[in-house]
């Protein structure tokens, strides 16, 4: 009876690490894709401010910087706009994660609750025959 219990013990701890190492690889590429997004919207949003402001150094009258006015608004607006999308992009993205860990967790529990009835279904079948 120890030695089964042992057994199954210890196949439960490496499901439970095998599970755990899966869970800890998916986490770490969410993190990794949401950082990359992150990072790559930051990036277009530094280049189109740059960009601006090195426009914006040239003016020498104000009849250039009123010109420029409008676009620096629609600058400002399109940085806005990547960093929502860049937001909606990362949610989803986390929503995906966190279904993903759930069926995980979800087919770890029933894969063990398999194996408690099969192993309930059997001591009770030998306490029977005894």
């Amino acid at each position: 009876m120890s030695a089964q219990f042992n057994d199954s013990f210890s196949n439960f701890t490496h499901q439970f690490a095998a599970v755990a190492a899966r869970a800890n690889r998916l986490a770490l590429e969410n993190a990794e894709t949401v950082f990359g997004i992150q990072l790559k919207t930051l990036e277009k949003n530094i280049d189109a401010t740059t960009a601006f402001f090195g426009e914006l150094a040239e003016v020498r009258d104000p009849e250039a910087f009123k010109t420029l006015l409008p676009k620096g608004m629609q600058i400002a607006k399109d940085n806005t706009e990547r960093f929502v999308a860049a937001g909606q992009e990362v949610f989803g993205l986390n929503l995906k994660t966190g279904e993903a860990l759930g069926q995980l967790a979800k087919s770890q529990f029933e894969t063990v609750s398999e194996s408690v009835q099969a192993n309930v279904a059997k001591a009770t079948k030998s306490a029977k025959t005894k």
